[in-house]
This record gives structure tokens, sequence and C-alpha cells, in this order.
């Protein structure tokens, strides 16, 4: 249960006489944190529901990663970090996975804050530790927030920048201070802060690289690596954590192992040939026809679509607006003129995708139809300042047959192209004034993602547009969109059930110069500041869907993204070796969760032996 006590806020006093108070805020000593109403578990609860507490520990889990790592180190933009790194570290709170966003205590053993959210306090755990066996203390949570906002990635300091100060206001306790007006989401998100530990780092350079296996407190340590190949983390056995309700039925494998493959083609043979020992597909082709394997049709492979409601964001083509080329929203529309969703799925895809026509696909955060009444009360303000469609259309991408025949859309493109000042000559688009070519290039990081730009990239030749597809390597892929040195790329904005200060980070002007930012689109708009103000400040979950439906409109309006598709399901193959619990959350695949079955291994080694 909750203890709830009053501040009093007194004014003036005088050493002989007592002086009524005339304030008083509500402060709520708690267990966990909602963002929005009151946290699903209470104080007294011993495990997830989703969680099996009697879950069997033991056993490897061999994994799959992509390209490369050469480092250790993942909280600065340098480098590329290892695959598994966040099994090392812990943060204060730790989200569950079926609740659209509650925090509950991990490092930390109680919080104290009070109702307008102005400040927060944690008061860590007596028996949380570090590997070495020190204990973690406020000194190493006020290390871990300066040393992350002053020499950690540039995202920790836009991410916090709200978070003023943090004090040690008892042996175990910490305050974090907030400005910036009504932010409810402020204290969640300091409470996703990683801790670190101040003795460790005392000695060493925060802003290298390296290849030092880290010290952390989580379940897990780095057992042993090979730089770019692979990464051996194995579970610590006296983990001070391990029984946590938060825990409980988590952390079960003895050793998790990540091999690195060139591509996810190679990745897939790989599995296929028992390399590997759990995959999440993300190919549509694969799914429907890469698992004809022996393996699969013998039973030693299952493959499983397990459906979620978590939302599916706004994966997308993106152009880069810094790019001079892109800045016309008519042109933006235009090529997205030249995207065949429809041919492309039923052609390449097996008609297993959704087109996606929201920034918070798959949720109530969508928005749909015309303005409600309570939309336009927010959206009213800024006429003038927003395209005019989003009080007068439903936002629907170009559609066509899945014929491949889209002259009607082709024609819609060149016309707004020629409105925008371009000229077709010579079966190649130019510019009027200067007679320059229209011409751009898509970088991608995986070769299959080709199968996908390219008839996009032959559409957009009949639009006299010069596009042409350049695929890189994974590091340099990550720092050229660190850079934003691109002019389009495919990416990826996901949201939550309940959106807030990350919107800055995706669409907010003060990120789209910051190297690293989520904001790769480099939108600087004013009014789309204040709708992303509005989100962070809803104080309710019906004010939050509205003003997130509003922006979402401004959004979609702004011809920003080409978007392109989603599923509602987790697709998912692995080697019969797992069990899982019964139930699987609503917004999680929550594999952390599973363990290795002893009777299944030994049963799937057998059968393996006999092939």
């Amino acid at each position: 249960m909750r203890a709830v006590f009053a501040v009093l806020i007194m004014i003036g006093a005088v050493a002989t006489q007592a002086i009524p108070p005339v304030a008083a805020t509500e402060i709520e000593t708690m267990h966990g944190i909602a963002m929005h109403g009151e946290p699903k578990y209470g104080s007294d609860f011993k495990h997830f529901d989703y969680a099996d507490p009697n879950a069997l520990k033991g056993g490897t889990v061999r994994l799959a990663a992509i390209g490369t790592f050469d480092s250790l180190h993942p909280f600065i933009l340098k480098g590329v970090p290892a695959a598994g790194l966040g099994n090392v570290f812990e943060t204060l709170l730790t989200s569950s996975g079926d609740e659209a966003f509650t925090e509950y205590g991990l490092l930390v053993e109680s919080i104290d804050m009070p109702d307008d959210r102005a400040w927060v306090t944690f008061t860590l755990r007596r028996e949380a530790r570090w590997h070495d066996g020190k204990p973690v203390t406020p000194e190493d949570v006020i290390f871990s927030f300066d040393i992350l906002k002053s020499k950690g990635s540039p995202r920790y300091r836009f991410y916090y920048a709200n978070v003023t100060k943090a004090e040690k206001v008892g042996p175990r306790s910490v305050k974090f201070r907030f400005s910036g007006g009504e932010n409810r989401e402020l204290p969640l998100i300091i409470g996703q802060l990683p801790v670190l530990p101040k003795h460790y780092w005392k000695d060493r350079a925060f802003d290298k690289t390296t290849l030092e296996p880290p010290l952390g407190s989580g379940p897990y340590k780095v057992k042993s690596f090979e730089p770019g190949r692979s990464i051996i983390f194995e579970r610590v056995k006296d983990y001070w954590g391990a029984d946590l309700a938060v825990n409980k039925g988590a952390n079960n494998f003895d050793v998790i192992r990540y091999d690195y493959y060139r591509d996810t083609t190679v990745a897939l043979e790989a599995f296929k040939a028992g390399e590997y020992d759990f995959r999440e597909e993300n190919v549509s082709k694969n799914w429907a026809t890469a698992y004809d394997a022996p393996a699969v049709r013998q039973g030693l492979i299952k493959k499983e679509q397990i459906r979620h409601e978590r939302p599916t964001g706004m994966q997308s083509f993106i152009f880069n607006l810094r790019r001079p080329l892109f800045q016309d929203p008519r042109v933006r529309q235009a090529l997205s003129y030249a995207f065949d969703f429809a041919w492309t799925n039923k052609n390449l895809f097996y008609g297993q995708y959704t087109r996606t026509t929201s920034f918070f696909s798959n949720s109530e955060l969508a928005s749909r139809d015309r303005p409600s009444p309570d939309e336009l009360k927010i959206l009213e303000p800024l006429r003038g300042r927003i395209p005019d469609e989003v009080f007068t259309k439903t936002y629907q991408p170009p559609k066509s047959d899945g014929s491949g025949n889209i002259r009607k859309n082709l024609r819609q493109g060149l016309k707004l192209l020629r409105e925008a000042g371009w000229q077709f000559k010579d079966r190649k688009l130019v510019n009027g004034k200067t007679g320059e070519p229209f011409a751009f290039e898509i970088l991608l990081a995986q070769p299959t993602w080709e199968r996908i730009a390219l008839p996009f990239v032959k559409n957009l030749k009949r639009l006299g547009v010069d596009a042409r597809v350049r695929t890189v390597d994974a590091a340099q892929y990550q720092k050229r969109t660190e850079d934003f040195d691109f002019d389009m790329i495919v990416d990826v904005f996901g949201q939550s059930l309940s959106p807030g200060n990350e919107q800055r980070e995706y669409w907010g002007t003060t990120a789209a110069d910051r190297q690293g930012s989520n904001n790769t689109i480099g939108i600087k708009d004013k009014a789309i500041d204040t709708l992303i103000d509005s989100v962070i400040a809803a104080p309710d979950r019906k004010s939050l869907i509205t003003r997130s439906r509003a922006l979402d409109r401004v959004l979609l309006w702004g011809h920003y993204v080409v978007p392109q598709w989603h599923i509602r399901s987790f697709r998912i193959a692995y080697w019969d070796k797992f069990a899982r619990p019964a139930k699987t959350p609503k917004y999680s695949l929550a594999f952390g969760n599973w363990w290795v079955d002893p009777k299944k291994k030994a049963a799937l080694e057998a059968r393996r032996k006999k092939k």
C-alpha cells in the first residue's frame, strides 16, 4: 500500500508564534509509477502475470547479430557497440510488458513524488550490488546522470534536458528536480537512467571506445568475445536482484551467445543449419518461402506467429529536409506517388502486410476520419502554420490496384512537381530555373532492402528522377546516418502507448541539428514543437489520445515520409529446445522469460543425431 503524507509549505516564522500552513502538496511513497492512472501490480506483487516463477535456470541460447562491433561501451556515439550489453547494466526502474507505460522499482526500493510530479526521489535497495561486490550508491546515480549528459551520446543530453538537478538527500536516496512546465513523464524518463559505477570509471576515459568488459550490476556479465565475430554473456550466479518480483521468472539462460553475420540472408541459412537457436523474422518473403526446410518439416524448428497489441509506429522511406531538394512539401508528396505498395505487397510480401497510415499505427493514438471537436481546439490556433488538409481531409497514401500500372499516380506526381518548379525535358526532370537534374541517393544498410527500393527507383525514373540505390556496411551506415549524410533512408519511428518526451527527439526543432539524434528527417517547425509540448503535458489518457492524433495529422500532411507497412504479430522461429510461460504480454514478446527445457533439448539433440 502507498503511504501518503503532506508536506506543509510555511510562509514566515517567528520563534514565539506558530504560523498555520497556507498550502499543501501531497507526496506519495510508491513502488511503481504509471504514466496515467494507477500501476496494475500492487506493492505486494510476486511476479508479472506473464512470467513463470518456476522457470528453470540453465542452458545456453545462441542468437544472431548482423554486421560487426568494435566496442563494449554502449553509452557514447563513437564505435559500434556489441549486441546484448543491456543485460550487463540496470536502470532505476523497469517497465512491465502488459501495461501502456508503467515502471516498477529495479535498483530502486521506493519512490517519493508530489502530485504535480515536479520532482522525484528514488531510494535505492540496500542489497543492490555491482559485480565486484560494492554497493550501488546515490553517488553512482548522480555520477551516471552527470556523465551521460556531459560525455555520453548526445541523445542523453536531450532526453534529460528538463532534469535540472540530481542531489543526494539520504544515505540511499537521490532527488531529481524538473523544469519546463507540466511534464508527467519526467519521473518515468529518469527512471530509465542506466546506472554506472563511479569507482570503475574514475580512472577511465568515458568518451573513448573500449573493448574492456564493463562492470555492471545486471543479471549477466561479459564472459568472452571476438571483436566483430561473437560475444558471450554468462549469468551472474550471485546476482543481487534474482529474487525481485520484477525479475522472477526472467534471466533464465546460463549463457547468451551472439554470433555476427554479414547480412540477414547468411544469418537465415545459418539458423536453418542449427548455428543459432531463435530468430524473429522481419522479411515477409523469408517467412513465406525460406522456412520450407527439412528441420521445419520434421518439427525440429518451430515456426509461430504471436499476435500483439503494441503500436507499430512508422516505418518509411524518409526525406532528409537538410537537402534543398526536399524542402518543398509538394516535391515530397509527388515522390510518394512513385511507391507502389499494393504491387510490392502482392509480389514481394505475399500479401502479409498492411499499409501504414499513421505515425501511431495499430493503436488508439492513430488519427482517423476528420478531426474531432477536441482535436480542433488544439489545431485551430495553428491554422495557417500547418497544412490546410489537416482540417478538411483524411490522410491516405497513394493507392493502386497491384497490377504495377501506376500511370495515374505518376501523372499526379508530375503535376505536383511542375507546380513546385520542375520541368520534364528529354525524359529527365530538371529545375525550371537552373536546369539542374533531379537526382538523389537511397542509402541502405542491408541488401535485402534492394528488392524493395529498386522497383521504387524504377517508378521514380518514369517521373524523370535520377534515383540511385547504394548499400553500405553497418559501420559506414551508422556513421552516415549519425552525421545526416544521406538523401533518403529507410527509418523506423517506434511508438509506445504513452508517447511523450521522445517525440522531441523524433520531430523537435532542437534535435534536428544534433548529431546522432533521431530527428533524421530534420524537421524544424514551431507548430510541431507546440503539438509535441501539448502531448507531453497531457494530464490524462483521454487528452493524450486527442493530442497525439492532432500531432499525427500534422506529421502526415507534412509529407515527411513515404509510409511503408506494418504487421500486427511477432513472427518467430526457434529450435525446439525451449519452454515459455503460458501467457505472452500484450506489448512484448518477452523472450527473456523463456527457458531451456532439458527434456526438449535432449530430445532435439537425439533427433538431430539420427539425421
